[in-house]
């Protein structure tokens, strides 16, 4: 029997990240800054502000230290950070950042094509990352993440038992928090229940996040099905943008605002301002003007005559 839903539920905006590195416009670091004011203003309290990666092979999160920064004086704000090897997690520790994410993809073909790494070389860098953060005394928190947890593009299958083997091999190595990511958009709700629930099993309360792209419009329908595997945080962006680039017709991250509505409808607390995040979306929108921005609440607004949804009063976060 499916678990009861949860009373509260956590978005962790992706969009400066995920969404801006798979797109051609540069959106400029003032736009950024003007992006994370407004989605604070809206109730976010969870945002990934970029990558730690070189200038040269993303120059759309060239400024991340900047937006890392600038998002650290915004009060009960949570901010993180992609890092992809110990050199940028050296520079994720100096920006004080208070989670840095480690992406490991449980397909070798995968990891190989986007870090240059086996799966179990990610392992060891995170154990390298991890002594680095407790030999400065930082603070910074680390996430494993692994990604094609559901199949890949490249290898095809992946085997659920050696997506957990590699989850436990991250905690094993030092990561505080990992998470489960549907890179490419293979996954189902019956997967996910699956997958899910025995991740939830062996991380306990260290299992962070659910990661969901809407590549065949089941982002939502997974992210339901995680909700009664007891997870209570996910990965959004507003508008939808970005994806993978292994992904071939990709239609992008699922949906911030559209997630934001549906937790909200189900009597979740998300403590997020619904017209605030369309109204973020509409000055995205401009300022991605030529890029293609997803989603389909934007398109029907809110509803006029629904009575608010009723909300539970006792969280389980």
């Amino acid at each position: 029997m499916n678990a009861p839903f949860p009373s509260a539920a956590v978005i962790r905006e992706v969009g400066l990240r995920d969404g801006l590195q798979s797109i051609q416009t540069i959106l400029s670091t003032a736009r950024k800054r003007e992006w994370v004011q407004a989605a604070h203003a809206a109730g976010l309290r969870e945002i990934e502000v970029g990558s730690f990666v070189p200038a040269r092979l993303l120059p759309q999160l060239a400024d991340t230290a900047e937006i890392a920064a600038y998002a650290r004086t915004l009060p009960g704000l949570f901010v993180s950070a992609l890092v992809p090897n110990l050199r940028g997690a050296q520079d994720a520790i100096a920006c004080g950042v208070d989670l840095m994410i480690v992406p490991l993809s449980a397909s070798r073909a995968h990891s190989l094509a986007n870090l240059r790494k086996a799966p179990d070389d990610v392992v060891v860098e995170v154990a390298r990352i991890r002594a680095a953060r407790d030999a400065a005394g930082a603070k910074t928190l680390i996430e494993g993440g692994v990604g094609t947890a559901f199949g890949c593009t490249l290898q095809g299958e992946v085997d659920p038992d050696e997506v957990l083997r590699l989850m436990q091999a991250l905690l094993d190595a030092g990561a505080d928090r990992v998470s489960l990511a549907d890179t490419v958009g293979y996954a189902d709700p019956a997967a996910v229940s699956r997958l899910f629930e025995r991740a939830v099993d062996l991380a306990g309360e260290r299992f962070w996040c659910g990661h969901f792209h809407d590549t065949r419009g089941l982002g939502l329908a997974n992210v339901h099905a995680a909700l009664q595997a007891g997870v209570t945080r996910f990965d959004a962006c507003l508008g939808g943008i970005g994806g993978c680039p292994h992904a071939p017709g990709a239609s992008g991250n699922l949906t911030t605002e559209d997630l934001a509505f549906m937790l909200d409808r189900m009597g979740m607390a998300t403590g997020l301002d619904i017209g605030g995040l369309l109204a973020l979306r509409e000055r995205l929108a401009g300022w991605l003007s030529g890029e293609t921005l997803r989603g389909t609440l934007w398109r029907a607004g809110l509803p006029r005559t629904l009575h608010p949804a009723p909300h539970r009063t006792t969280s389980t976060i």
